[in-house]
């Protein structure tokens, strides 16, 4: 391969954000409106050392949990048009910030979505490991569980999202890095671009020549890097961006 060859790769990678999802019922956390704008004490329910040590933090989360939004959220507008954007025969891989699972909903296969976070639809056990569905631990909240415990060990419960104080899963990572350098247009969605490492894959690509694009209503870290800055609503400007795509 010469110098100015790119390794192979998909031609198309989107990162996205909060905001992809703020269409389909799910509040975002930094925007104008955002949850930690609103609530600042509710950071603590997704703070991992809070989490640990402090039972009723976790009693307020699994609440948090059960009346989530994301569980009556459907695909909306600017998901599909991912969708179709893939099926539309464009090799395409979606790097998500998001746990609401929205983008495999939406027809992604599982193994072009990688969740930089984690996932909300499942639950891990901090002691063994044990990996099982959200769904049956929710059960047994409502059943007057408050804080249910691992039925394997006894351990703590936690949903298998990244918490702010975790690292990010170095395979999941390493995995989204090599899309990054290898995309040809990569396009940041209803992201602010501050949570690192996941926002740093934007300058990443754009090092490694790919055409950034981002499309956010606030301004961002990596604007001065992008070939192109969309503010308009994303439910309406991710689609007709991609249709371009698919046509270029």
């Amino acid at each position: 391969m010469s110098s100015g060859e790119r390794p192979p790769g998909p031609q198309v990678a989107i990162l996205s954000g909060a905001g992809i999802s703020t269409d389909s019922g799910i509040p975002d956390y930094r925007g104008p409106n955002g949850l930690w704008r609103r609530d600042p004490e509710a950071e603590k329910l997704v703070t991992y050392g809070s989490y640990m040590s402090d039972p009723e933090i976790r009693r307020r989360s699994w609440r948090m949990r059960a009346e989530s939004p994301a569980w009556r959220a459907r695909p909306n507008a600017a998901h599909t048009a991912i969708t179709e954007l893939a099926r539309s025969g464009v090799p395409v891989r979606v790097l998500t910030q998001n746990t609401d699972g929205l983008h495999q909903l939406a027809g992604m296969p599982d193994g072009a979505v990688l969740e930089l976070h984690g996932s909300s639809r499942s639950v891990v056990c901090t002691g063994c490991g044990a990996r099982t569905p959200m769904a049956e631990a929710l059960a047994r909240v409502e059943a007057g569980e408050p804080d249910p415990a691992c039925l394997l060990c006894g351990g703590v419960l936690k949903s298998a999202t990244v918490m702010f104080g975790q690292s990010l899963d170095r395979k999941v990572l390493g995995r989204a890095l090599a899309v990054a350098r290898a995309c040809e247009v990569f396009v940041a969605v209803g992201t602010s671009l501050t949570v690192q490492p996941a926002a740093s894959l934007a300058g990443t690509a754009a090092e490694h020549g790919a055409r950034l694009v981002i499309v956010n209503a606030e301004p961002t870290p990596y604007d001065e890097l992008a070939e192109e800055l969309v503010r308009e609503p994303i439910g309406t400007a991710l689609p007709a961006l991609l249709a371009r795509l698919r046509t270029a």
